[in-house]
């Protein structure tokens, strides 16, 4: 199977949120569109810490070095564990309105957010 790089990815998601009525939703397109900004925060903090290194010195007072983390780490970190809790509320969003569309009644409000009501 070929790589996808990030956009042809984001691509395939939005073409399986259509197949499954989806891609309309705004719920879905918020938090897509979240998931997206968290990606390229992500992309630009590991280009950080690769050339920056995963450690930093501080000088401090009288010429005193201490080696710390670098603070793009724990950013990283942070990002990581909020994209990861996106893709699980992508992934709620899609199958709650699939599920939604194989029960013969239409909830009114499912049918406004997924854009089938006007």
């Amino acid at each position: 199977m070929a790589k996808l790089n990030l956009n042809e990815q984001a691509k395939e998601i939005l073409e399986i949120a259509e197949r499954h009525g989806v891609e309309q939703n705004f719920f879905f397109i918020t938090t897509f569109k979240r998931y997206q900004v968290q990606i390229g925060i992500l992309i630009d903090l590991e280009k950080t810490i690769k050339e920056e290194g995963t450690l930093v010195t501080k000088e401090y007072v009288k010429g005193r070095k201490n080696v710390y983390s670098h603070p793009a780490i724990s950013d990283y970190n942070r990002t990581t564990d909020s994209a990861n809790k996106t893709v699980v509320t992508l992934m709620k969003i899609i199958t709650t309105l699939r599920d939604r569309q194989d029960s013969d009644e239409p909830d009114p409000l499912l049918e406004i957010l997924s854009g089938k009501a006007k």
